[in-house]
């Protein structure tokens, strides 16, 4: 959640910030009188409270001057009814403005370059060149189809349509991709967890998936739980509502899980093949550091992602998102896309965030510095998407008859 302190005090500029995420002028005004209420109902509650010490003070001075003291008594009750009220008015007022909160994304960091969508994004740099083909790269859809590596068919038979199912040599380089990618997280210094695929509602309000993404995630009938969209809802919440210690951080985590979404306001978008799925597996980095660490933090985990594509030889760019491409909770992001020789085009594989303290605060995760409880900054990153990875090995490494080389880092794994 935003620091609802910094907005209140500054909110002219705050609002100038979150105008380019997307929030619309409603709610800031919204907020503004939310605000303006809270600040009225806690006015009343310390008044009302003073006036109550005060009697409390005369009552002590009447009893010791032996005066009556029914009428103050009479007072002394109504007042504390009165600040009964007060205090769940106040409450309400506080309720009623973080409901607002936790709907409004995070402040884009000072860095983020503007822009209004993807086609503001700033190309940082290119990691290896294309392959040239002496003749028509197929699209990965195509090769699934001669070498039977993906069941489209079966997939929709099982589920619905975008599922999908692996097959022989796909279903193993799959599962050589899950492994590789964790070797090379864990050889960075992550440590490897196994985590639920199932979350409750808290969890995922606490990355910030909920309230605002409730319609893309699956939930569980009859129950406040959901199958998880990322590994970053579990992975960072390992230590929500906890105060860590300093030296403590940073922790490094990795884990593999299947990811489940709706893609809800997708319609239309990469019908065919394997590229939006409502269940795909992803290998995930997550990152807990103090603010001092998370840019530092954040560089290695580009780089990281970036050194596992290249490793597999896969041509890919390095993109900064401007300020109206970032995601909900990001503060600042590095994408980087994988070149598909089918599509004929860069296409996300990896997303890099940190999220400074807008998770932290809606998941309470602490650290303690000397006598104060400070907030963590938080990050996540996929290392890789491996259905996207799959993808790209299948284009960038087919040949003219449609059968399929296998990278060399992978063959032991095969």
């Amino acid at each position: 959640m935003i620091d609802l302190k910094y907005l209140q005090k500054n909110f002219d500029e705050a609002s100038r910030k979150l105008l380019k995420k997307g929030v619309d002028t409603q709610t800031l005004e919204n907020l503004k009188e939310l605000f303006s209420n809270l600040k009225e109902a806690n006015a009343k509650f310390e008044e009302t409270k003073a006036e109550q010490n005060k009697m409390s003070k005369l009552f002590g001075m009447y009893m010791r001057e032996k005066k009556d003291i029914s009428e103050l008594k009479v007072q002394i009750a109504t007042k504390k009814e009165e600040i009964v009220e007060l205090q769940s008015r106040a409450r309400e007022a506080n309720e009623a403005l973080e409901r607002v909160a936790l709907s409004v994304p995070n402040f884009p960091d000072d860095s983020v370059p503007e822009g209004a969508n993807e086609d503001d994004n700033i190309e940082l740099k290119k990691v290896l060149e294309p392959r040239e083909f002496d003749f028509r790269p197929k699209e990965h859809w195509e090769l699934a189809e001669i070498n039977g590596w993906i069941d489209f068919e079966r997939g929709v038979k099982l589920a619905k349509s975008r599922f999908s199912v692996l097959r022989g040599e796909s279903a193993r380089l799959e599962r050589a991709l899950i492994n590789f990618f964790l070797d090379v997280n864990r050889q960075k210094g992550f440590e490897e967890v196994c985590v639920p695929f199932i979350n409750n509602a808290s969890m995922l309000q606490g990355t910030g998936q909920l309230p605002k993404f409730a319609d893309d995630l699956f939930k569980i009938d009859g129950e406040e739980l959901y199958l998880i969209p990322t590994a970053e809802v579990p992975l960072t919440n390992l230590y929500n509502d906890e105060i860590l210690t300093k030296k403590e951080l940073p922790i490094l985590l990795t884990g593999y899980t299947p990811c489940f979404r709706k893609e809800a306001g997708s319609a239309g978008r990469d019908t065919r093949g394997m590229i939006r799925q409502h269940q795909f597996d992803k290998v995930e980095m997550v990152a807990i550091t103090t603010p001092e660490q998370s840019e530092e933090i954040f560089e290695m985990m580009v780089e990281n992602a970036s050194d596992i594509l290249t490793q597999l030889g896969l041509p890919h760019r390095v993109v900064q998102l401007c300020d109206g491409d970032l995601g909900f909770s990001a503060s600042k992001t590095i994408d980087l896309e994988v070149w598909l020789p089918g599509q004929d085009k860069y296409r996300e594989i990896s997303s890099i965030s940190n999220t400074c303290d807008f998770q932290a605060r809606r998941a309470k995760i602490r650290y303690r510095e000397g006598k104060k409880n400070l907030l963590v900054h938080t990050l996540n990153g996929s290392a890789l998407a491996v259905g996207r990875t799959l993808v790209a090995i299948m284009e960038n490494y087919q040949n003219e008859d449609g059968s399929i080389d296998i990278p060399k880092v992978l063959k032991k794994y095969m």
